[in-house]
């Protein structure tokens, strides 16, 4: 593939993954209560939480940090698509390096606008659009809106088990969003179809450092 079409091929990814991760949140924001769930399958379920962490509402470090951070990774990440395009990469690389900027950069979108343009979110009260700046946070510190809900097994560990016997277990228990799958599913692939990229990453620093 030629580079012209391997850039056009990670806007197009980049485009599509922030619209469909937007469109999702935007719904789910503006349609249901903080916390109620609906239930699709006993497997899946669209619970609608709020989170100020990283990806699976991890928490570290405080927020602004973490939209700093977030943004600054992107810059980096979309500046090195930029010179991997220009240098032939596998056109494989590209898709999964443009899956993780897309994803990254869905999550940044409600940190910067959400708090901005939307009313708090609770369990009694379903938020609606207000007039730029007049939302429920600063820019920077819009809460993420997580809905993915995945108990593939929800059980109980057997009593006779030393230590968990007798306690509630549900496999898989985070709740994520599109951009978090987005961002999961590029770094998985890269780990395990292009180790070799990765690796040139590791001895580029050597070698600079």
């Amino acid at each position: 593939m030629s580079k012209r079409n391997k850039a056009v091929l990670a806007i197009i990814i980049f485009i599509a993954v922030l619209f469909v991760d937007q469109i999702i949140k935007v719904w789910v924001k503006t349609n249901m209560h903080l916390h109620e769930s609906i239930h699709v399958f006993d497997w899946f379920y669209i619970s609608f939480i709020e989170n100020n962490g990283a990806a699976f509402g991890m928490e570290v470090f405080g927020k602004l940090f973490l939209s700093i951070f977030r943004i600054v990774a992107v810059i980096v990440v979309g500046y090195y698509i930029v010179q991997q395009i220009k240098s032939h990469a596998r056109t494989g690389y590209i898709v999964c390096l443009s899956l993780v900027l897309a994803g990254a950069a869905g999550n940044i979108v409600d940190s910067l606008v959400y708090g901005q343009i939307f009313t708090m979110s609770t369990p009694f009260e379903i938020a609606s659009t207000v007039d730029f700046g007049n939302g429920y946070a600063p820019m920077l510190m819009g809460k993420v809106v997580d809905m993915f809900y995945f108990p593939i097994i929800d059980t109980t560990w057997p009593t006779w088990m030393p230590m968990v016997g007798g306690e509630h277990f549900v496999f898989f228990s985070p709740v994520f969003n599109f951009a978090d799958a987005s961002i999961s599913c590029g770094i998985v692939a890269l780990l395990i179809f292009y180790r070799k990229e990765l690796s040139k990453i590791s001895l580029r620093k050597e070698l600079t450092s």
